[in-house]
């Protein structure tokens, strides 16, 4: 590995170059190695990707889950393969099949990009590089229940919405009624809200009456 090479490949020059060979070595090859610096990463990545698909209008609960499908390792180890981090890991000679080192590099660079140079490098290098794509279709929970209830003869939901929030800080709560309950929903605009009084309502419905 040389450490122009690798500054090529992720595209962002260090200020300390032992932070990055550090970052690209295993554990296998020297006890100056990533795993701290992946640790690290893993949280780094998590703000990261939660400031950036914050504005998506779904739910609290859809969020998570496409946070969570955006930094697994599924989802990290092509980027990191894409960049080339897998052929520039510092590994010991037996260290042949540890999956896990290729994204683990990935969580590691971050977190020596935003120990060299800051937050706002860290985030440029994760955003031009990240796959946003991954996990980009969530569950419209709306669609669901709309589909259940008429499927069983009923009328298509009413969402029923109020503000609860202020001026400056807008929030909604959106109820609707569905098999005899009224089932209630909050979040920073309308249409979020309504996806989770819709999820509520289809959480209730799997627990009392059958997987949907």
């Amino acid at each position: 590995m040389t450490i122009e090479r690798a500054e090529k490949a992720i595209g962002y020059t260090f200020k300390d170059k032992t932070l990055l060979k550090r970052a690209l070595t295993l554990a296998s090859a020297s006890e100056d190695n990533n795993q701290l610096l992946e640790f690290f990463g893993d949280a780094i990545l998590e703000f990261i990707v939660s400031e950036r698909i914050y504005s998506e209008e779904i739910t609290e609960g859809a969020l998570t889950e496409r946070r969570k499908n955006l930094v697994a390792d599924s989802a990290l180890a092509p980027v990191s393969e894409r960049l080339g981090l897998d052929k520039l890991l510092v590994k010991g000679k037996s260290d042949i099949f540890n999956k896990k080192a290729v994204p683990s590099a990935y969580e590691a660079v971050t977190a020596a990009i935003y120990l060299d140079g800051g937050m706002e490098e860290a985030k440029k290098f994760v955003l031009s590089t990240l796959d946003f794509s991954v996990g980009e279709t969530v569950v419209n929970y709306k669609g669901k229940l709309q589909e259940l209830l008429q499927s069983g003869g009923g009328a298509c939901p009413e969402y029923c919405r109020k503000e609860i929030g202020t001026e400056r800080n807008h929030r909604f709560s959106v109820s609707v009624e569905a098999f005899g309950k009224t089932f209630v929903g909050e979040a920073d605009n309308v249409k979020s809200a309504e996806q989770a009084a819709a999820e509520s309502a289809l959480k209730y419905y799997e627990t009392k009456f059958q997987k949907f």
